[in-house]
């Protein structure tokens, strides 16, 4: 198993390569305007120092958000072109997921109970999902204003980003440091190995069809109302 890992959902840029048991190398480079600028010259980078070749992939793993329009397109329209390339499958995971399971991996303590997990999404609002363990997601992303949801989640632990931005609307939300604030490609591949030695046919069949993007709302650009035409008719 040779999979290469990449997620541009979040701020962060970041890429990784995993042998189903180990990372051989990663790249995380945090830098919400410069996505497209960034993204290959990291997978050249995680390739180089692994010494491994595009065409030597088994799998290619890809955030599939939820997050901003331009910056999750990145992504997936890279990780398309690579499958398209080599011929190997492309599977899709939520990129919140990678976080919950990054968080249990590096200890997170929910005290039994359930976890949120919940990233920027700017507008004063964050991208969520709520997690029984840091395997198993139990909601369906969402996007809200985190003072809408903040009485909903319990008391259980808020992680990611968008928990750290919002601390004092969250009840619980671990210290920086204490669990990761961005997302992890290192993660996302481990879970997707997982995933398939596991042979989790939700997963399996992710790669039979496009991967579709979280988006969740439309994207911040958009056409101008009433605006003049100025091409010759």
């Amino acid at each position: 198993m040779l999979l290469l890992a990449l997620d541009t959902a979040t701020p962060a840029v970041t890429v990784a390569l995993h042998d189903g048991e180990h990372v051989l190398a990663e790249s995380c480079q945090v830098d919400p305007r410069r996505h497209g600028e960034l993204l290959l010259p990291a997978v050249d980078r995680v390739l180089g120092e692994a010494g491994v070749t595009l065409g030597s992939l088994t799998g290619i793993v890809v955030g599939a958000g939820p997050g901003p329009y331009t910056g999750l397109r990145v992504g997936l329209v890279t990780a398309a072109t690579f499958g398209a390339v080599t011929g190997a499958p492309v599977y899709g995971l939520c990129s919140l997921d990678g976080i919950a399971y990054a968080a249990g991996q590096a200890g997170l303590d929910t005290g039994g109970g359930a976890f949120t997990v919940a990233t920027d999404a700017r507008r004063k609002e964050v991208y969520w999902a709520r997690y029984a363990d840091p395997r198993t997601r139990i909601t369906e992303p969402a996007v809200d204003r985190a003072a809408e949801i903040a009485g909903l989640l319990g008391d259980g632990p808020v992680i990611g980003a968008g928990a750290l931005l919002y601390r004092d609307v969250f009840g619980h939300v671990p210290g920086e440091g204490e669990v990761p604030g961005s997302q992890s490609a290192a993660a996302l591949a481990a879970l997707a190995a997982e995933r398939l030695a596991a042979g989790d046919p939700e997963f399996l069949a992710s790669a039979a069809e496009p991967v579709r993007p979280l988006y969740l709302r439309r994207p911040d650009a958009q056409v101008p109302a009433n605006y003049k035409v100025v091409t010759p008719k």
